[in-house]
């Protein structure tokens, strides 16, 4: 088989003896033994794998001694209408904008049941929501697209109050081939929706602000309260914008929530544990040694929780109970384990440096009470 019809077998047969090929479909499984290094094989036929439209995969064979070497088509191509996807993105979109409307515009419940296009008052909102989620998982898809991993558009997933949406998740399939591939990927959604978060913030903070309706004001009930991160005060800063306004009838435009959501999620994506972003990047930064730093993850976030509460008299709905939601998360993820490239050969130090500004950017995102609900 040439590249035309198949896997490279020229490119095949420089590193791996073949003793024997299995054919599913389009999947051809090779048993044999590795001519190279094995941790080096997936490295050494994944540029002329990819070019022929296929993602490499190294597993165990049959026998303790054998070597088994996957390709799996993975062109870059989607099959068919991406129909889940799509219905996901629609009802993400209608779940942001009911929630945006009534919970960010004022639109009194009864009037969007009695009118339901009124919600499309709000699609400032849903754009700068979904669009800073959505960037952030088209960076990591183009990017392992371009490295020829077969990776999935992005599932947007819908909600209720405060956004409308949980955020957006890809799916990646097959091993990743070393660590730079991983470290690539993983960065890419960060910084990609980094920047549309900036971007957001910018357009948020320059439009007028909103009047809040007298009812608002008067009714009963919990009010939710989201901090500033430093990142969103230094942008405001730097336009000469207010954040607030101490007429209690004015408040600023429901876009800038849409860049609060993107430090938000970049905060608990940079996460150094399990798959998270932040757990891809370390794995591939600090090899194997990531493990003692996912393990740390848990216990920090707990006592983060037990700082606000015992020490700052903080209640469960002030970030006390977020942190420790997210220990509980972190424990169950970094159990899981992270994604174990099959070369491990280290990362150079630009890509080392790239890590270490993504995560100090992610710190301007933290805060230690982003959220909370009083009343």
């Amino acid at each position: 088989m040439d590249g035309a019809d198949g896997p490279p077998s020229a490119a095949l047969e420089a590193v791996f003896y073949v003793r024997e090929t299995d054919r599913d479909g389009d999947r051809v499984r090779y048993y044999g033994e590795p001519l190279v290094p094995k941790g080096s094989l997936a490295n050494e036929l994944q540029d002329p794998f990819r070019r022929a439209g296929y993602r490499v995969d190294i597993e165990a064979g049959r026998e303790p001694w054998e070597t088994a070497v996957v390709a799996t088509p993975a062109d870059g191509r989607i099959d068919g209408v991406p129909w889940t996807n799509l219905a996901l993105f629609a009802a993400t979109v209608v779940s942001t904008l009911l929630v945006g409307a009534a919970a960010w515009y004022y639109i009194p419940p009864a009037d969007l049941l009695a009118n339901p296009l009124l919600a499309l008052q709000a699609w400032p909102f849903t754009a700068a929501v979904l669009g800073v989620l959505t960037t952030h998982e088209l960076g990591h898809y183009l990017v392992g697209r371009y490295h020829g991993v077969d990776v999935s558009l992005p599932y947007l997933i819908p909600f209720i109050v405060p956004f409308g949406t949980l955020g957006a998740i890809i799916r990646m399939r097959g091993r990743m081939p070393d660590r730079k591939t991983l470290f690539d990927i993983g960065v890419a959604g960060p910084l990609a929706g980094l920047i549309a978060t900036v971007v957001v913030t910018a357009i948020g903070l320059s439009l007028d602000p909103m009047t809040v309706p007298q009812r608002v004001i008067d009714a009963p009930g919990q009010v939710i309260i989201f901090n500033n991160p430093p990142l969103l005060d230094l942008i405001a800063a730097a336009l000469g914008r207010p954040t607030s306004y101490a007429d209690p009838t004015r408040t600023v435009h429901p876009v800038i929530i849409g860049g609060w959501v993107g430090m938000f999620f970049t905060v608990l994506n940079l996460l150094p544990v399990g798959q998270l972003d932040g757990g891809h990047m370390v794995r591939a930064m600090l090899g194997r040694r990531q493990e003692t730093v996912a393990s740390l993850v848990p216990l920090v976030l707990f006592a983060l929780a037990a700082y606000l509460y015992f020490v700052r008299n903080l209640g469960f709905n002030e970030s006390v109970g977020l942190w420790a939601v997210w220990g509980l998360f972190a424990s169950f993820i970094a159990y899981n384990g992270p994604a174990n490239p099959a070369d491990e050969s280290p990362l150079g130090w630009k890509r080392q440096l790239l890590g270490l500004v993504t995560f100090a950017l992610g710190a301007l995102c933290f805060l230690l009470v982003p959220i909370q609900l009083l009343g």
